[in-house]
């Protein structure tokens, strides 16, 4: 094989688009192996992000476009993954054992933001990752209900200083509301609930984190401020509705996130139609394309629309949310897909932000 048929096979696998986290595959993989004899092709590819869950459609997509390559009659493609890290973080402390930092946040309440925060988790977690989740609203913490922890649940105390994650549906997680009780409300002011989840994020002994997400309050507050400036937050996922209300208040949250320099990985528009019941008719009941017109506004992508279904409400409120009750319902392959997005925007960064750090030489005068 000739250094230019070699040179256009590369060119082919890494253009492609990967159709899940809809980057080319030059962004979020690398070529281990490339050879090929007889026409037959031979390739191993590493991707940057975890994709167990399609594999066998990403290969079938890439041994497509080999075999469109004149001179190329069968191609044999094989899949490997890993995570790519972000966090810079490496002191020996809890939190340096995590790959990456996402934080889910909102401008406002009710848009769904803790919803959309344990379903990524999940999404996640279902191809393959190792994830864990933290509860940042320290006087609104839901995260415990959602995962159907039961009541009174408290984490495993370590050294005295440590805790141990509630492991749920798979998912290490810590939650205030996992040391307080209903019937006890935070009474704290800004720096006191600051420390506190300071205090949660780094005193937690997360076992080999791949993606930690933070389900962040609603809010430019105080608890922002922390998590952005004492944590190495990889990206943040901005949660809306098309209601116009709802889209100022995102506006925010992204302003906040850039001026701490955290990277803003995408929208997430919720309720974005409703589908009648009975009869199918679609209605926006608040709005359309409000979340896309915020995506374009900030020139990032729309990650994903989901629609105002009452299975998501009573799927989270059992504690059994929407990824993990039913893995083959539309609701279900929606997150999947927003969390191939998120991983695969993540990996794409930290490649790009290897490919230009600067190349230091020392030489002998």
């Amino acid at each position: 094989m000739t250094t230019d048929s070699t040179a256009t096979l590369q060119s082919a696998i890494l253009t492609v688009i990967d159709p899940f986290s809809q980057k080319a595959i030059g962004e979020v993989a690398d070529i281990l192996a490339l050879n090929v004899e007889n026409a037959i092709v031979k390739l191993k590819l590493a991707f940057r992000y975890p994709i167990e869950g399609v594999k066998g459609e990403l290969s079938d997509v890439i041994s497509q476009a080999l075999v469109d390559v004149p001179g190329v009659a069968m191609a044999d493609v094989e899949i490997v993954w890993r995570v790519e890290r972000a966090n810079s973080l490496d002191d020996g402390s809890p939190l340096s054992t995590v790959k990456n930092i996402i934080a889910v946040a909102s401008g406002k309440g009710g848009v769904g933001k803790s919803t959309t925060a344990i379903n990524l988790a999940l999404a996640l977690a279902a191809e393959g990752a190792n994830v864990g989740i933290l509860d940042a609203d320290i006087y609104g913490p839901s995260i415990p209900l959602l995962l159907g922890v039961k009541e009174g649940t408290r984490p495993e105390v370590q050294d005295e200083k440590y805790f141990k994650p509630v492991v749920a549906h798979g998912l290490q997680s810590m939650s205030m509301g996992y040391l307080v009780t209903e019937q006890t409300p935070m009474v704290w002011r800004g720096p006191m609930a600051g420390g506190a989840l300071q205090q949660l994020i780094t005193q937690t002994l997360w076992q080999d984190v791949d993606y930690l997400i933070v389900d962040m309050p609603p809010g430019t507050g105080d608890i922002q401020l922390t998590l952005s400036q004492k944590v190495p937050v990889s990206g943040a996922v901005i949660v809306t509705t098309p209601q116009d209300l709802a889209l100022l208040d995102a506006k925010k949250g992204v302003e906040m996130f850039r001026k701490v320099s955290v990277s803003v990985l995408g929208m997430v528009e919720n309720m974005a139609v409703h589908i009648c019941s009975s009869c199918g008719h679609e209605e926006h009941i608040f709005g359309a394309g409000g979340g896309q017109k915020m995506a374009d506004l900030y020139s990032v992508p729309l990650l994903g629309s989901m629609p105002l279904d009452i299975s998501i409400r009573e799927q989270a409120d059992v504690g059994n949310p929407s990824v993990s009750a039913d893995v083959d319902s539309d609701i279900s392959a929606r997150y999947r897909l927003i969390a191939h997005r998120v991983a695969g925007t993540l990996a794409a960064d930290a490649a790009e932000k290897v490919a230009s750090a600067p190349v230091i030489s020392v030489e002998d005068d």
